[in-house]
């Protein structure tokens, strides 16, 4: 069992001292009783509602659907390319023409109709149980960045949004990766400053100024930010405007370097 606090993170019983948890009759009780309503309520795929071996499991019929990003890629934005091309660190033209401000970007999969589909019902459907299939993915794809990271921040929402919509998907993710990685999680670590129009329908320079002086480290958050290398996460990398305007202020506050860790890549100049 567990919570969401105002920040969007999820709480569970395994970080609670001692003296406040359940006996441990208790404990087995509960997890006998989630055995049994998983033989009375089997799992189901996140997406389809098929019955599935184990929670978190997609069925055969939506995997396909799947495209999961393998190398090559850019070495900045982590966009996938279509040949390999020789080097390890190739960039795409964007990355050429106007490099990021964080270091390195990867994600788990193409935002196409599948993962839109997944990425939806756990932002606006309350799928929360989606989260045993999301951070399997986040490990894989982000092996390297998560190595090299000392502390996990989430792109924030605003409070009226966050008000709206009840927790923070990205903030859930971080503390799904934190808990499976043992790294620090600051789901407080930034805040937005203003309320924006949501990105959707935005060309590339719209979203550019959409989020222009929007974010800032929470100032009791800073000496956490100062030397750290920090892992930032979102659901969705779509033109990378609003990840590089939280990497920018995260650098600014001292942060040595900036890696970004998303569920999805949208991979064409099509941000609706």
């Amino acid at each position: 069992m567990g919570f969401v606090d105002r920040f969007g993170a999820m709480h569970d019983s395994a970080n609670t001292p001692d003296l406040l948890r359940p006996p441990a009759f208790t404990r087995r009780f509960r997890a006998g009783l989630g055995r049994a309503l998983d033989a009375i309520l089997p799992p189901r795929c996140p997406a389809t509602g098929d019955i599935v071996d184990r929670p978190g499991m997609l069925s055969p019929a939506f995997w396909q659907d799947l495209t999961f990003i393998a190398p090559p890629s850019c070495s900045c934005c982590g966009l996938p390319f279509a040949l390999d091309l020789d080097g390890a660190d190739v960039l795409c033209a964007a990355c050429l023409a106007e490099p990021f401000v964080f270091d390195h970007a990867r994600a788990a999969v193409v935002y196409n109709d599948a993962s839109r589909k997944l990425i939806l019902g756990f932002k606006y459907g309350d799928r929360l149980h989606a989260l045993q299939t999301f951070t399997p993915w986040l490990l894989r794809c982000g092996a390297e960045l998560i190595a090299q990271s000392d502390v996990i921040v989430p792109v924030p929402l605003h409070r009226r949004r966050l008000w709206l919509r009840r927790f923070n998907q990205s903030a859930l993710l971080a503390h799904g990766l934190a808990k499976a990685t043992g790294l620090p999680c600051l789901p407080a670590g930034l805040q937005r400053l203003r309320h924006t129009p949501p990105q959707k329908g935005l060309t590339r320079e719209q979203r550019r100024r959409n989020v222009a002086n929007v974010f800032q480290v929470t100032p009791h958050q800073q000496n956490k930010i100062a030397g750290k290398r920090v892992l930032l996460m979102d659901d969705v990398f779509t033109s990378g405007a609003t990840l590089n305007a939280c990497a920018r202020v995260l650098r600014d506050n001292g942060a040595t370097a900036v890696n970004v860790l998303t569920l999805a890549r949208v991979t064409r100049e099509d941000f609706t």
